[in-house]
């Protein structure tokens, strides 16, 4: 009957004059809306009957709308208008929880990483479930081959290690995350009287087997599960060694691990090693390589795929750069003493002065740390942010900006980057 007033537009009269017999509304053509979430549909005509006196069959509906259709009507209105009314008050109520979303995700987001407290988002928090994915990625041979094929990084802890014997002569050293436990043979080695390595992935099965190839067994113990869950069999140690950098340096937050330990087993006087790191960050003009990756979306085979560059430049990118698109000298925007450095100040925010050395368009920043792109190559290589829109710099001038770099709080091994830059600002992730 609904359907049919709406699609006839017929008036209370018209409805008053029907005659006994077949109703107007009994075809199945009325059986479909005439509007979309019609509140009138969701009405219980029973109900509305049986407030008047009457029952709701067919021959009541009849009697309902030719004796008192008037009321009915007035009735049905009524319904209609709450129905708005409550439609009205729930899109108010999505309204604010759209925006009561959009606040939250901006104190996510954009919070001050100076203030952060307690809730840092530490991978010493992740349960083993959330993690595994990570230490899975250890477990397989070929990760391990290609940082043991890296010289720079291996040989640099062998040497270190090697060359000053006097540091490890007879002392208690903690390996964290010891992989194929190189580090820690290169320790035994070096004079060490007990080297503890923990790993949580399974390439320590084939690290045990290294071990006792090697007759250390007597000095190298090896343990399985993560630095934050295992009981060693020692209270103190004089040394923690970790190869812990990531891409970023900061990348998959092992860094956590070690301060974890740093904090929980360094007896008074002991040391971490690496001890100190710098971040750096440098410009890059690289016109090809920007046409290749970004300016590529502006035309591809005829067709406009601009909006492609939304999901391209937002993702960081991790490669060798060539060492003439360098265009500025490196700028230091974050320097860590491992054996000071606390959690919280794992995310920051830095200034940066780029001193330009070439006049061209700087259309990339990279980051290096001791590792970049003016010494032998490493497995690290560099990570880049390429800029969605190239900028012009002449040889002398200065590249001011602002980095700002803090952990995904759903995924703490990930980073989220952020530059200003000439009052533009872009957000990078590296995940």
């Amino acid at each position: 009957m609904i359907n049919y007033i709406r699609r006839v537009k017929c008036s209370g009269q018209s409805l008053s004059e029907l005659s006994e017999g077949s109703l107007p509304w009994e075809s199945d053509v009325f059986l479909r809306p005439a509007l979309q979430d019609d509140p009138l549909l969701q009405i219980d005509l029973e109900e509305l009957c049986e407030e008047m006196g009457t029952l709701a069959s067919p021959s009541t509906v009849r009697k309902c709308g030719a004796n008192d259709s008037v009321g009915m009507l007035q009735r049905a209105q009524a319904a209609e208008e709450r129905a708005q009314h409550s439609e009205e008050a729930l899109a108010r109520a999505m309204d604010d929880l759209h925006k009561l979303k959009l606040l939250a995700q901006g104190l996510v987001l954009n919070a001050d990483v100076g203030r952060c407290t307690g809730t840092l988002g530490a991978v010493t928090d992740l349960r083993e479930d959330e993690d595994e994915a990570y230490f899975s990625s250890y477990s397989h041979y070929s990760i391990h081959e290609e940082m043991l094929k890296d010289k720079v990084r291996t040989e640099s802890y062998r040497d270190f290690m090697y060359l000053n014997p006097e540091v490890f002569k007879d002392k208690v050293v903690l390996d964290v995350g010891c992989g194929t436990g190189i580090l820690s043979m290169f320790a035994a080695r070096a004079g060490a009287k007990l080297v503890i390595g923990v790993d949580q992935s399974e390439i320590i099965y084939q690290s045990m087997d290294i071990v006792r190839s090697n007759q250390l067994e007597g000095i190298v113990t090896l343990i399985k599960g993560k630095i934050e869950e295992v009981k060693l069999p020692i209270e103190k140690v004089d040394i923690i060694i970790s190869e812990w950098m990531g891409y970023f340096l900061l990348f998959e937050s092992m860094l956590d691990s070690v301060l974890y330990a740093r904090d929980l087993y360094l007896a008074e006087g002991g040391s971490v090693y690496p001890d100190r790191c710098t971040i750096s960050l440098i410009a890059v003009g690289d016109t090809e390589k920007h046409q290749s990756r970004i300016a590529f979306w502006d035309n591809v085979y005829g067709f406009k795929m601009e909006c492609m560059k939304k999901a391209v430049v937002p993702e960081a990118v991790v490669e060798v750069l060539k060492r003439e698109t360098l265009i500025s000298e490196p700028a230091v925007i974050q320097a860590i003493d491992c054996n000071a450095v606390s959690l919280s100040e794992l995310e920051f925010a830095s200034d940066f002065c780029l001193k330009i050395t070439d006049s061209t368009d700087c259309t990339v920043s990279y980051v290096m740390f001791s590792t970049g792109a003016h010494v032998d190559q490493t497995h690290w290589k560099q990570t880049v942010f390429l800029l969605e829109r190239p900028i012009p710099v002449q040889a002398g001038e200065e590249l001011q900006g602002r980095i700002t770099v803090r952990k995904n709080r759903k995924d703490p091994r990930s980073l989220f980057i952020t530059f200003d830059l000439q009052d533009k600002k872009q957000t990078y992730t590296l995940q």
